[in-house]
């Protein structure tokens, strides 16, 4: 294991809500380069032995929103995040001295913690909003979701690998209410510019009730971990 790759992300490795426009997610850089190396799924347990300080061994992340679930996140959305931290296309002052690449290392630390990352299953038991099925909040955040959020995310919060769109499914509500308020805000400046505008109407209401709805999907049961106590036996 190099010394170099342990540093990894001792903060947040953050996931947009966003989705990809050609000056937003321009080809080139770093990201192209970890897409095409051949990961080493070792190394990248190794590395993301720093990561699980604060998204914890299993990658799940804090219900309270401090840290998102990075488990079965897709690879390709991860490696953008980090390079587009690295790049400073995305804002993360307390995360930004642990990605730099003399502290982990040059894209193919990238191309491995973000392979093993994907290995992990999700917790079954994510952080939820406030409004459960059957209450007039989550049909109106189904609503609010089918029309503006679909044709990116996909009808179950999926995201798309390839199109860079991350997956939502599965993601702690008050996280992702955290990242909606800054993309709304510009805090978040690597968000599409295409989303920036979808939202733009959203009152705060509008914002929790799609939110909550979206932190309710269910996740397709090959993707989660046994129960809430399962342990990342990697890290046992």
């Amino acid at each position: 294991m190099k010394k170099l790759s342990r540093t990894l992300l001792a903060v947040t490795m953050g996931l947009t809500l966003g989705t990809a426009s050609a000056g937003w997610n321009a080809a080139g850089g770093e990201k192209d380069e970890a897409l095409k190396l051949k990961p080493d799924l070792e190394n990248g347990r190794d590395v993301f032995e720093v990561c699980s300080a604060c998204h914890l061994p299993e990658g799940w992340g804090r219900k309270d929103g401090t840290f998102p679930q990075l488990a079965g996140q897709h690879r390709t959305v991860l490696i953008k995040q980090l390079a587009d931290i690295r790049a400073k296309n995305r804002d993360n002052p307390t995360m930004y001295p642990f990605a730099l690449p003399e502290s982990i290392g040059d894209a193919q630390a990238l191309a491995d913690v973000t392979a093993y990352i994907e290995t992990l299953p999700m917790n079954p038991d994510n952080g939820k909003g406030p409004w459960p099925k059957g209450t007039p909040e989550y049909a109106q955040g189904e609503k609010l979701f089918k029309k503006n959020c679909v044709k990116c995310h996909g009808d179950k919060g999926q995201g798309n690998a390839e199109k860079f769109y991350p997956r939502i499914q599965g993601q702690h509500y008050e996280y992702m209410l955290r990242q909606f308020k800054w993309i709304e805000a510009g805090k978040r400046r690597n968000a599409n510019p295409d989303m920036v505008k979808q939202i733009k109407n959203f009152t705060p209401k509008d914002q929790q009730m799609v939110i909550n709805y979206v932190s309710r999907i269910p996740v397709p049961k090959k993707d989660l971990a046994p129960s809430k106590d399962w342990h990342n036996p990697d890290f046992d």
